[in-house]
This record gives C-alpha cells, structure tokens and sequence, in this order.
C-alpha cells in the first residue's frame, strides 16, 4: 500500500501566521502533522471529495468535453470538488447542472473510488437524464450523449471516469446494477 505525506504542504499557521514545524504531535497522534509553534494549533490535511454523476438514457451516457485543465480537451463525467455546506447527492447534482445544463434524477450511489496517492474520494451517482436538452456552463466545451462503441476511450480525462464507465456499461449488459468500490494507484 502506498502511503503519502501530504503535511508539508502547509508552511504558516492559519490561526496565527506564524511558520508551522512538521511533527508528530504531542497529544498522542502517530502521524506526521503541520503544527504551530507559537499557539499549538495542529493543522490536518484531509482528502478531497470529488463527486458527480453518471447520467444515462438507456444505453447512452452523457459526458462533456473539459473547457478547463487539467486534462482540457477530454472527455469526462460531470463532476467537481464538493463544497461546504453539501452533502455528497447535492454536490453530484450541482456539479451535473454547472458542467452539463443536465436534467437527471438521482439513482444511486454507483462507485466510490480512491485516488490515494493524490489525497481524493470520487463518487459518482448514476442519474436518470429527464431531458435531451443541456445547456454546458463555462467547464465544458461540448456536452453530448454516446453510446458504449461511441465512447472515445483514449480521450477519457480521468481513469476514475473511464473504470465507472466500464462498471455501468458491464452492468447495463447484465440489467442488474451494482455499487462499485475500487482504488487507483
């Protein structure tokens, strides 16, 4: 199992402004952490959580071609960084509307996929498209439906993308769909 360190990204203290130490805490804590000299405050990093949705109508999916990096020019789900103040269905949802214009109904929790080594939690709902109608925000050049042989598989922005891709065509194929939990490396 690979394990990163991502402590070293925080340098001031967000409390106070002074130069954090890299450390173990004294309180117990067996990890390396950013803490503040001069009021204590230890700072810990946590994962980000992307989220987004799969949405279908019948065998097509919807993606959107990214207007922005990393990875401008490929294909993608709708999808982004969860914000405060949402639960991971709301950000799905925000995110379907912001980068596809997209109509859905939310089915399910579809993958939940760990990208470690980069300090991510992807989630992605499958989604019901309502509509044929999208109207892509400023993120998204081109959003449009493909079928399984459409996709352009060498042109899928993220393999967390491409891996549910492959889970939810093998489950249409079977007519049963399940919840998909992975790590990439």
């Amino acid at each position: 199992m690979i394990r990163v360190n991502f402590s070293h990204t925080i340098h001031f203290c967000r409390q106070c402004g002074v130069s954090v130490e890299h450390r173990v805490p004294d309180d117990g804590d067996t990890k390396l952490r950013a803490v503040c000299p001069a009021c204590g405050t230890i700072h810990y990093q946590n994962p980000l959580n992307v989220v987004g949705t799969l949405p279908h109508l019948g065998g097509r999916v919807l993606l959107c071609k990214r207007n922005i990096e990393p990875r401008r020019g490929f294909w993608t789900l709708p999808a982004g960084f969860m914000e405060l103040g949402e639960s991971v269905a709301e950000g799905a949802l925000r995110e379907t509307q912001e980068e596809a214009g997209a109509d859905i109904e939310l089915e399910g929790l579809f993958s939940l996929l760990n990208v470690v080594r980069v300090g991510q939690v992807h989630f992605y709902y499958r989604a019901r498209l309502l509509s044929e109608r999208f109207d892509p925000g400023h993120e998204t050049m081109e959003a449009r439906l493909f079928q399984e042989h459409e996709i352009p598989w060498e042109d899928i922005a993220f393999r967390t993308v491409k891996e549910t891709l492959e889970h939810f065509f093998a489950d249409h194929r079977s007519g049963r769909y399940g919840f998909h939990i992975g790590d990439i490396s």
